[in-house]
């Protein structure tokens, strides 16, 4: 008599803890498994490749803040120094010769008493002279050599050219005033400038964070808020 043979044990008998249904992984056709596998995989790639775009992103807005104020502070300093000046005070110290004539010209007025001497003989027409008290008019000789007290009133013209030779020592403060855009510093300064502009223009035009994006416009800036956070 033959023993009654018992169904083999399947894998759920053998396993009584919890099971994934195969139906999940595998409903034995390939194509509907393919896809399920390729979505999987797409949304796993796309969602790293957003958390990368985002990263980067924020890094670039980071390097463009830097060069953009490098860039905007070169050409705001090129811009000055153009219309700056040099103000600064230059001590002279030295020492000038003076050659030259000077014209002298005046009255001199000449008041005093003093005593002249006769360089020849004299003769005083019709003179009185006292005799015993009693004048007598006669025509006398003052010889050459007598002494005369007068007293002199009059004005001495002047007009004489007298030579001038001086030796002037000058320490002077001399004020000066350069304003570079009228000296050869100027072409340079230019150049500069107008070399540092286009880019200048080209990253201002460059938006500085996401929400100077479109993706993050009008309809969108609450998602950009949850995502990437506040401004």
């Amino acid at each position: 008599m033959k023993t009654p043979s018992r169904p083999p044990a399947t894998s759920q008998s053998k396993s009584p803890g919890f099971v994934i249904p195969q139906r999940y992984l595998w409903q034995g056709k390939i194509a509907p498994a393919f896809w399920s596998i390729a979505s999987v995989f797409s949304l796993i790639v796309n969602l790293i490749l957003i958390i990368v775009l985002i990263i980067m992103g924020r890094e670039l807005f980071a390097i463009k803040g830097l060069v953009s104020g490098l860039i905007d502070g070169l050409h705001s300093n090129f811009l000055a120094m153009d219309q700056a000046h040099i103000r600064t005070m230059i001590t002279v110290q030295d020492t000038i010769e003076v050659n030259d004539t000077i014209a002298v010209v005046f009255t001199l007025p000449l008041q005093q008493n003093t005593e002249v001497i006769l360089t020849q003989d004299t003769p005083v027409r019709n003179a009185t002279v006292f005799l015993n008290g009693s004048p007598v008019r006669t025509d006398i000789i003052l010889r050459q050599g007598t002494p005369l007290n007068i007293a002199l009133n009059l004005e001495v013209p002047v007009n004489q050219t007298v030579p001038v030779t001086l030796k002037v020592p000058i320490n002077l403060q001399v004020p000066v005033d350069i304003p570079l855009n009228q000296t050869e510093l100027h072409a340079p300064f230019v150049g500069l400038k107008n070399v540092v502009q286009p880019y200048k223009f080209l990253l201002d035009r460059l938006p500085g964070s996401w929400y100077e994006t479109p993706i993050c416009g009008v309809w969108t800036e609450w998602f950009c808020g949850i995502i990437l956070g506040a401004r």
